[in-house]
């Protein structure tokens, strides 16, 4: 039995990255009978997709050119699908062709349409925002901290507030082994046990939430004011996702500050796990606005995709206009950026801040004052583009296929600012690099978020106002922080993405 795939590899990269070369014709034989199944078109769709694009190719030996090849543009189909039904499910198919533990970020999904709705903020959820830990005296059980509660949502509508702790779900004790399958799983109806937080090891105190998960949209705009502090006005932005389909409410939040002639900015990221680079460079034009033009980031995809194009498909520039465009190319958005001109800004962040959040912090150090309160971030500076399977990878290319609806979020490139430089470890406040103040959440005292009852909002307002710190390191709260979050469940989870050009 054997099939014949022919391509030219760098014709189908040039297609792929929009340069003017054509695409030569694939041609495939079938000089056997080999019944083809849909799970062998997949792994196909897998395979190439990461032969072509995948930051570690090189790294991979399943990836390599020649695995499956027998003469010049020539692969022996069967061979390749035979070696893949080793692989129980496309997903095994695909971890085991990532270059782990390097890469901690590549994913899968069987659902596209899940992955783009989650791109944008649309995800199935009950509304509740929250982090887990373990308990402090018996790290095997585990305790849920509600982060924030999105309007409209059955969290919003059964009381849940901010700073609940709670420890069980559906009656049982949440541990190590148990509590992503009780949050995550396929029950849309749950029942939250809430707690008394006990210095991290809480207590049932016997009230209880029951929730609902629906289909909710989520504004990453979560809070826009100005504080005013004596004599001086602060703009202060809880923004939670780069989702470009806010880009314009965002926007406006700028014009609001610009109109109140704003002294200082706080941007509060300490739950923004990443999105949209556009999005990324959008807020730092806002912020700025006197570097229209000049390389706000750079990267570096695989030797590929870098030998076959021009230096300038590698760098991204401060803007001064919004302009998003739709899967046809049409133009969607198109506004001018309210910009700031500040020479000066302050980030909250914490462990949870991801990708394009620290790419917009990494980025505006090498231009202007950056100031970081909070705790150290993910560290993740590799970005990712979806590939659908289609001739392209891209989800209007020819041939799409209808007979399934996986894609892939491998990571393809690794992005730094002006200088090349990031922070492979995360961006660590009250540091050489990024001075300002650490300070992780206390679990048993969030406060309100935009309030000076928030101990994070609290202290940056304080360093505003007299420069000094007002608060050391604690050690005990390094080492007593989060091990998962919400956010980290829906399809998006921490991408860094950029458009297919």
């Amino acid at each position: 039995m054997k099939s014949i795939f022919k391509l030219s590899i760098l014709s189908f990269l040039f297609l792929l990255v929009s340069c003017s070369k054509k695409e030569d014709e694939i041609n495939t034989t079938i000089e056997d009978e080999f019944v083809v199944s849909v799970e062998d078109e997949i792994n196909f769709f897998i395979w190439k997709g990461l032969n072509l694009y995948y930051l570690w190719q090189k790294d991979v030996a399943d990836l390599d050119d020649d695995k499956f090849k027998v003469s010049e543009n020539t692969i022996n189909l069967t061979e390749l699908y035979t070696h893949f039904r080793q692989y129980n499910s496309p997903e095994e198919t695909f971890e085991n062709l990532l270059n782990r533990p390097t890469d901690r970020f590549s994913i899968i999904v069987d659902d596209y349409i899940e992955l783009e709705n989650s791109f944008q903020g649309l995800n199935l959820s009950s509304g509740m925002e929250f982090g887990l830990v373990r308990y402090r005296d018996t790290p095997s059980n585990i305790f849920g901290y509600v982060r924030y509660v999105v309007p409209n949502s059955s969290s919003a509508t059964n009381n849940v507030t901010r700073g609940q702790i709670f420890n069980s779900v559906d009656g049982m004790q949440m541990t190590e082994n148990n509590a992503f399958a009780l949050l995550f799983g396929s029950n849309t109806n749950f029942t939250i046990g809430l707690a008394d937080y006990n210095d991290g090891n809480p207590t049932t105190n016997g009230q209880t939430i029951s929730l609902t998960k629906t289909e909710l949209q989520e504004n990453p705009v979560a809070v826009a004011k100005v504080i005013t502090e004596g004599t001086q006005k602060i703009g202060y932005l809880m923004y939670n996702q780069f989702a470009s389909n806010f880009d314009a409410q965002l926007n406006a939040v700028f014009a609001d500050f610009k109109a109140e002639n704003i002294d200082h900015l706080i941007v509060d990221l300490r739950y923004n796990p990443g999105g949209f680079v556009s999005s990324a460079t959008y807020l730092a034009g806002m912020i700025t606005g006197q570097f229209n033009g000049e390389l706000f980031s750079q990267n570096i995809w695989n030797s590929k995709v870098m030998e076959a194009l021009t230096a300038d498909n590698f760098t991204n520039n401060f803007r001064t206009e919004i302009r998003n465009t739709d899967a046809n190319g049409n133009v969607v958005l198109q506004e001018n950026l309210n910009s700031l001109g500040l020479t000066k800004v302050y980030f909250i962040t914490s462990n949870a801040s991801a990708s394009a959040s620290e790419l917009v912090i990494n980025s505006l150090s090498a231009y202007i004052d950056v100031r970081v309160i909070g705790a150290t971030t993910t560290g993740k500076q590799e970005g990712s583009i979806t590939l659908y399977d289609s001739q392209n990878f891209s989800k209007t290319g020819a041939n799409l296929k209808q007979n399934h609806r996986y894609a892939m979020q491998p990571i393809v490139f690794e992005i730094s600012n002006k200088d090349g430089v990031n922070y492979r470890d995360g961006i660590v406040p009250d540091s050489e690099a990024f001075p300002g103040v650490f300070l992780s959440e206390d679990f048993g005292n969030l406060g309100v978020l935009g309030e000076r009852s928030d101990p994070l909002l609290n202290e940056t307002l304080n360093y505003i106002n007299t420069g000094a710190k007002s608060v050391q390191k604690s050690n005990k709260e390094i080492d007593f922080k989060e091990i998962f979050n919400s956010k980290l469940a829906y399809p998006a989870k921490d991408n860094m993405i950029v458009d297919l050009k």
